[in-house]
């Protein structure tokens, strides 16, 4: 069902009021310099528990730099970040319970080599969660099962393609059992016939409501998931919108040339 585009552009103020005690992660006025290079310019960015983002943006718009901000892989300047309740500052204890709740998906996988495919599954849930070995061996080959590649349980990640490394690693983070899940380009190192074997796992988790801030450039990924796809240039967010009005009305001059240039490639 296709709704108005204008139809949703009314009903937000009352979405947000409703749902403003449901905001997960809470990004006010941040910024992030690397030494003098002002990576990112004042964020503004709340996400409601179950939506799902996909931030696009051209090459060194700062899209990875803010996902790693919400996790403290990467320390903001100035402004606030509340993720869950916890405002991430210098404070250890408070980085450790956030990470506790938010996966991350990189790039380029990082999964450990000289562990198995289990073993890479099971590491957090006994080390961070103190989870016994018996247990967290059943929920990693629960989600294993869930992200398709069960019988690669006892390989290592070198024996794998990339799309089925990418899926442990997804599989990883879901062992976690985390309220946020972040995604930095996860398919951006893959070849294209291993690209959509991931993004159908990503698709799975999205019907099912986890909470998720994708980069990406996959944007028939964001036409079918995202609640809100979000264009960043040059550290800022430029716009911001549902799919339906994003891809077919773009209000800003630098998304209309982004998306002549990825839409058409």
């Amino acid at each position: 069902m296709s709704m108005d585009p204008q139809a949703i552009d009314d009903d937000a103020p009352h979405l947000a009021s409703a749902a403003a005690d449901d905001v997960v992660i809470d990004v006010v006025g941040m910024h992030k310099w690397f030494g003098p290079f002002h990576v990112l310019r004042d964020i503004n960015l709340s996400v409601r528990r179950g939506e799902r983002i996909v931030i696009c943006g051209p090459s060194g718009s700062g899209k990875s730099t803010l996902i790693r901000c919400i996790n403290r892989l990467e320390e903001h300047q100035r402004g606030t970040i509340v993720v869950d309740g916890i405002e991430l500052t210098g404070n250890l204890k408070n980085i450790d319970a956030v990470r506790r709740e938010v996966g991350m998906v990189f790039q380029s996988f990082n999964l450990f080599p000289h562990l198995t495919v289990l073993e890479n599954c099971t590491l957090a849930p006994i080390w961070v969660r103190k989870m016994p070995k018996a247990e967290a061996e059943d929920v990693a080959m629960r989600y294993l099962e869930r992200v398709r590649i069960p019988e690669q349980a006892k390989k290592y990640p070198g024996q794998l393609s990339g799309g089925q490394q990418q899926r442990v690693a997804i599989a990883r983070s879901l062992c976690m059992s985390p309220k946020i899940m972040l995604f930095d380009e996860p398919t951006s190192a893959l070849d294209p016939e291993m690209i959509k074997e991931v993004l159908e796992v990503m698709v799975e988790l999205a019907q099912e409501g986890m909470t998720m801030l994708c980069v990406s450039h996959e944007m028939g990924f964001a036409k079918t998931v995202a609640d809100r796809v979000i264009f960043m240039d040059a550290g800022e967010i430029v716009e911001q919108g549902p799919p339906d009005t994003f891809f077919t009305k773009p209000k800003s001059d630098r998304t209309k040339l982004f998306l002549s240039q990825i839409l058409h490639h």
